[in-house]
């Protein structure tokens, strides 16, 4: 955890939040300085001196690896401390490539356990881990993610249900336990499970969720908060997938929203209400077409992702003043070109009168982020 800087400082931080939660309720929908486009990655500035940055370590969707696009991971940078949001394939030689600090990882958050956003989840600690100097992180990283479905497994050997974070990462340090052994017996490293502080994040009982009813209507509720950041997360359908999260973050500085895997829902606009910035999954439906996928697996895509030509729509109903999108469906460029990416953006952006910054995703793009105004 980032060490505590004293009460009056963190009451104050919170007072700030609020505040500015307050302010923005009432606010009148403000337009940004660029006009609806979609801006590529020159558009954004170097964000390495900004006290909040959006770091896009990948942007692909779905499980099948490409040359081009790592898997679907970004990281939040606050005060000089790291957040990582979701850990697709590559995420921490893109963390590394994006001059990002370990010693600086100050925690994990899952959106949900598909396999593309936690592959590289146990990498981190595995080979980082108490690892000298700027190689490695020395303090507890703070990891939140989905608790257990509280449905029976289908994989063969697997426990009884299927595991949340607490469990999976649990059961993931028993199977890689050799090399930290040999490790240690050398003494020349730790248990990394020691610098893991795991939490599953389950929704309010209040809300009636379950594997059946996986994102009823509901507000969004405080996943964790310290001296940087305050946490909130809503619940997001996704298929059969549950629990799956879409998370706030917000700062002295700005406010960002992850929408996770999602398809459109009242929740991200809840959740996203007067954000900076909203980054938030995208899938062309006629790109889809063009890959040969059966289908029955193309119906299922459409019906659990979000149709490019909808953000438009769900940034001007949320009111935020830029979004990014990611988790591009297909991600391949030689299927679906950044340029036509971008003209599927400025056409969702003008037909829903969308008048904010809408930016394409693409890896290691850095973005500083600002309280509008």
């Amino acid at each position: 955890m980032v060490p505590s800087r004293g009460e009056e400082q963190c009451t104050s931080r919170r007072a700030l939040l609020s505040a500015v939660a307050a302010s923005a309720v009432a606010a009148t929908p403000l337009l940004a300085a660029m006009p609806a486009a979609a801006a590529t990655a020159s558009d954004a500035s170097d964000a390495s001196d900004a006290d909040l940055s959006l770091v896009l370590l990948g942007t692909n969707a779905g499980p099948p690896p490409l040359a081009d696009r790592y898997g679907i991971s970004s990281a939040l940078v606050v005060n000089g401390k790291t957040y990582v949001i979701d850990c697709g394939r590559g995420a921490v030689t893109q963390y590394m490539r994006a001059g990002l600090s370990l010693p600086s990882l100050t925690g994990i958050f899952l959106t949900h356990l598909h396999a593309d956003h936690i592959v590289d989840y146990y990498a981190f600690p595995l080979l980082a881990a108490g690892a000298a100097g700027t190689q490695g992180f020395q303090t507890t990283v703070s990891v939140h993610g989905p608790g257990s479905a509280g449905i029976a497994s289908t994989v063969t050997g697997a426990p009884g249900t299927v595991p949340g974070t607490v469990e999976m990462t649990k059961l993931a340090g028993q199977a890689y336990a050799a090399s930290p052994t040999f490790f240690m017996t050398e003494h020349a490293g730790i248990d990394p499970a020691t610098l893991l502080d795991v939490h599953d994040v389950l929704p309010p009982d209040t809300t009636g969720a379950s594997a059946t009813n996986t994102a009823p209507a509901m507000q969004p509720f405080t996943v964790m908060e310290d001296d940087n950041v305050k946490v909130t997360a809503i619940l997001v359908p996704h298929g059969a997938v549950y629990p799956a999260y879409a998370y706030r973050f917000d700062t002295d500085h700005g406010s960002v929203v992850f929408s996770g895997d999602t398809a459109p829902t009242p929740n991200i606009i809840t959740l996203a209400q007067n954000a900076d910035v909203l980054v938030h999954e995208a899938v062309y439906p006629d790109g889809l077409l063009g890959l040969g996928l059966p289908q029955a697996l193309v119906d299922h895509i459409l019906a659990t992702h979000t149709d490019v030509a909808k953000l438009g729509a769900i940034a001007a109903a949320a009111n935020v003043d830029t979004l990014v999108a990611t988790h591009l469906g297909p991600g391949d460029p030689a299927t679906v070109p950044d340029t036509t990416w971008r003209r599927l953006l400025r056409t969702s952006a003008s037909s829903a009168g969308y008048n904010g910054r809408m930016i394409l995703g693409s890896d290691l793009l850095h973005l500083p982020v600002k309280h509008r105004g």
